[in-house]
């Protein structure tokens, strides 16, 4: 079974990825700012206190592992660039452990215009996006160039207003406009990237995960 290194634990999605993973039996260590916030205990969890902006927190949590799973994501008086940052810390570790895989989640307003096909409806979120939230928007299509200029494997899942329903454990596999929704629980949208590492369909793209 896979050891999967995983940034985000204590977030409203990492949180559910964290206990879908741990139910199906993988490794997991979980690089926190708050150990307290991760109120599970169990013998497959690790648990590391440090901070993705620092290279040195970062490196003990993604050596030995298989794949990295980054769910961390800005949260109120976030540094800029926190994605973007982070990421480049974690792909550094990557390269220096030989870890080869990443998966990481980004929102539907990040374009990938090899597939997406955006309606009406999506380019105005995506115009009020960079109007209303320009930060978070060149923060999440930066930490993309990380991605793809890195050569590792790297998917980035995508999703539209994420909501704390309970999981219909069905969801679409999709493109922003394409036969796609306006919502999905977190934790349906944690059982896609809990199957794409099982299943690695989506390496070098970023689908979008939807009702």
């Amino acid at each position: 079974m896979k050891t999967i290194a995983l940034f985000g634990a204590s977030g409203r999605t990492g949180s559910h990825f964290l206990s879908q993973a741990l139910d199906k039996g993988y490794e997991i260590k979980a690089l926190v700012r708050t150990p307290e916030k991760i109120k599970l205990k169990h013998e497959k969890l690790t648990v590391f206190e440090g901070d993705v902006l620092s290279s040195e927190d970062v490196e003990p949590v993604v050596k030995g592992a298989d794949i990295v799973v980054s769910l961390f994501g800005r949260v109120k008086d976030s540094p800029e660039l926190l994605q973007t940052n982070g990421t480049k810390n974690i792909v550094e570790s990557m390269k220096s452990h030989g870890v080869e895989k990443i998966i990481s989640l980004s929102g539907g307003g990040l374009p990938f215009p090899e597939k997406d096909q955006p309606k009406f409806i999506d380019k105005t979120i995506r115009f009020m996006m960079k109007v209303l939230v320009p930060k978070v928007l060149e923060d999440a299509i930066a930490h993309h160039k990380v991605l793809e200029e890195s050569g590792l494997k790297w998917t980035v899942a995508r999703g539209p207003r994420l909501t704390d329903d309970a999981p219909k454990g069905e969801f679409k596999e999709t493109w922003v406009g394409v036969d796609s929704g306006t919502k999905i629980s977190r934790a349906d949208l944690a059982q896609f990237i809990l199957k794409e590492v099982e299943e690695e369909n989506y390496w070098y793209q970023m689908p979008f995960i939807s009702y």
